[in-house]
């Protein structure tokens, strides 16, 4: 009798054991993937931050090509240079807009929160809580 006792301990503790050798590996992934999410968020952050700065160096070129194009503009009794420096810089213009609006949408908090750790805790959690009402069933 006492042999069965120690061989029910054995299997008890060993799956205490291996429990715990589970959780450490499920928590030591979960940690990875939050630590590459938080990565590639950063990345992303630093290209936003990049397209931003482009937006506004070619913002201020676009100020400078516009303000050339009302002074030629005045100054000019035909269309060529004024109207040609216009053209330019309104489309500098345009693209620095988008150049901005790409960075903004891009550095919004909702697209750097690591999605896939917050997912997958949630359902280890979700696991874990059923495994437990099973083994207490």
């Amino acid at each position: 009798m006492t042999d069965q006792t120690t061989d029910h301990n054995k299997s008890a503790g060993g799956l205490v054991s291996d429990v715990i050798a589970h959780m450490s590996n499920l928590v030591r992934n979960e940690v990875d993937l939050a630590r590459a999410e938080v990565g590639e968020s950063v990345n992303r952050a630093g290209v936003a931050v990049g397209l931003l700065a482009g937006a506004l160096v070619i913002a201020l070129v676009s100020l400078n090509v516009l303000a050339a194009a009302l002074v030629a503009a005045l100054t000019e009794t035909g269309l060529d240079a004024g109207w040609a420096s216009l053209i330019v810089g309104l489309v500098l213009a345009a693209i620095a807009l988008a150049m901005a609006l790409k960075g903004r949408s891009d550095l919004k908090l909702t697209n750097l929160a690591p999605s896939r750790t917050t997912k997958n805790v949630r359902r280890d959690a979700e696991a874990l809580k059923e495994a437990s009402t099973h083994d207490h069933a």
